[in-house]
């Protein structure tokens, strides 16, 4: 063999080398790019194990409770952010919304709580009241619904909105536990300024105050008004007789009157001095 043959079987094996380090290569990177997959998909796992397990304690928490739950606290119990606990929150109420369920996850009063649907509320109407009779009076929804919407608000003030003494009606609500001290009135006497608890809202099912119906819906319109109005005014050319029985009248200035009546001579007299001023 010439010393040309040689180089070039030479040559030949060196490409062949070089071609099968290139495969080693390929193979090594494919290998490579496995294991990030797998070493991801073992990152993930346990994350959404974590998830699913604090979806489970949240649940079971807010079963519990006996008024809503704090987003904060269920962080505390659950060792997760509050951030992630109002996105668990809001996937839950969306799937039992889709899901067609009888009850409800909803946010009242700054927490979470569990709560029968609103469309079946006739059917909880009947268990929840058959047999009982515990309802706040009129007079005490007319107080409480006073305080709602002019909070803070003091005792004095309310009755002189509703015209009557309230000192009652506001005990039997502080009782309750629908209205509580707010503040003092800075002003002379310094009055209790009440307001709404936190109770109120959760027996409404409310957030906060501001999602109250605007009084503007129960004012009567334009309309209404006039037609009150007209109904109500009476004008001078159309005056208004009462039946009168002539027979019931009895003329105090008549003697005969005072000796067959029968009654108290001081009270004919005084009777009578009060018809000599009218007549006058």
């Amino acid at each position: 063999m010439s010393v040309d043959d040689w180089a070039d079987d030479s040559g030949d094996c060196g490409d062949e080398m070089d071609d099968e380090t290139s495969d080693g290569n390929m193979i090594d990177g494919g290998s490579s790019s496995h294991h990030d997959v797998h070493g991801d998909e073992q990152l993930e796992a346990p994350v959404e194990r974590a998830r699913s397990e604090a979806r489970r304690a949240i649940e079971a928490i807010v079963m519990v409770a006996d008024e809503p739950a704090d987003p904060r606290l269920l962080a505390q119990l659950v060792e997760v952010s509050a951030d992630l606990v109002e996105d668990i929150c809001a996937e839950l109420a969306a799937e039992y919304d889709a899901s067609d369920r009888g009850f409800q996850l909803v946010k009242v009063a700054g927490g979470w709580r569990f709560q029968s649907h609103a469309e079946l509320s006739p059917y909880v109407e009947r268990f929840v009241l058959s047999g009982q009779s515990a309802r706040l009076s009129a007079a005490a929804l007319e107080t409480l619904a006073i305080v709602a919407y002019k909070q803070p608000i003091s005792r004095a003030q309310v009755s002189a909105i509703r015209g009557v003494n309230v000192d009652a009606v506001m005990r039997t609500l502080q009782q309750r536990g629908y209205i509580g001290e707010l503040a003092r009135d800075p002003g002379p006497g310094q009055a209790v300024l009440f307001g709404t608890t936190s109770a109120f809202l959760e027996k409404l099912g409310l957030n906060a105050l501001d999602e109250l119906p605007a009084l503007g819906e129960f004012v009567p319109g334009p309309d209404v008004l006039e037609a009150l109005e007209q109904t109500l005014l009476v004008g001078d050319e159309d005056p208004i007789e009462l039946p009168r029985d002539e027979s019931d009248v009895i003329d105090l200035t008549d003697p005969a009157r005072r000796t067959g009546s029968g009654g108290s001579p001081e009270v004919l007299d005084a009777l009578e001095v009060l018809a000599d001023d009218s007549t006058e």
